[in-house]
């Protein structure tokens, strides 16, 4: 804030991007025919040697997640490198931030003083919403608080599914950084 002015800078009043970190298998890779899949850009040869199939509705859904100012991470608890998911969604046009594998996930979580459980921590990597198909990651996420949005590999719906979790994170997250909120908490702790 500007003591002259008053006025906020609009660095200070810009919010924090979402960031929000999908699993692969059954939710975006489709294997087995459980989902339908997008149309590859390269030739099948190439794409059967260099990729997996991309669950139909990824692509868009990735676009317009970015257009909100979204930050899109990979978070698998597969041993695949972040040089293979990267190139694999490259091969589709689409770009991600980060990459938590098995390997990173295991390092996060031995950061935060867990040993084997839970299977997946996004707080640990700074995600606000994780987008994957177990339930079981769901229940985790309820048990260490974090926000899970399951997507069933035979959801055609899926793409507004996880639109409609992304609203209902970024309207949370704006709230608890608004200055009301702040002024809130700050009389809460004063005893006010």
């Amino acid at each position: 804030m500007n003591s002259r002015t008053g006025l906020v800078s609009a660095s200070a009043r810009r919010q924090p991007r979402t960031r929000i970190s999908f699993d692969i298998d059954d939710t975006l890779a489709c294997h087995h025919g459980h989902a339908v899949a997008e149309k590859s850009r390269v030739p099948a040869a190439i794409h059967r040697w260099l990729g997996e199939p991309l669950r139909v509705g990824t692509r868009a859904l990735i676009r317009e997640l970015r257009r909100r100012g979204c930050s899109i991470w990979i978070y698998t608890s597969s041993d695949r490198s972040p040089f293979y998911i990267r190139r694999w969604l490259l091969l589709h046009g689409i770009r991600v931030d980060g990459v938590v594998n098995n390997a990173r996930h295991r390092r996060g979580l031995a950061v935060h003083g867990f040993s084997n459980s839970p299977s997946k921590f996004p707080p640990a990597f700074g995600i606000d919403l994780h987008v994957d198909d177990s339930e079981g990651v769901q229940m985790e996420g309820e048990t260490h608080g974090f926000r899970v949005v399951v997507v069933h590999p035979g959801d055609e719906l899926w793409t507004q599914k996880v639109l409609d979790a992304v609203t209902h994170s970024q309207a949370a997250k704006r709230h608890a950084h608004s200055p009301a909120s702040s002024g809130q908490h700050l009389r809460r702790v004063a005893g006010i």
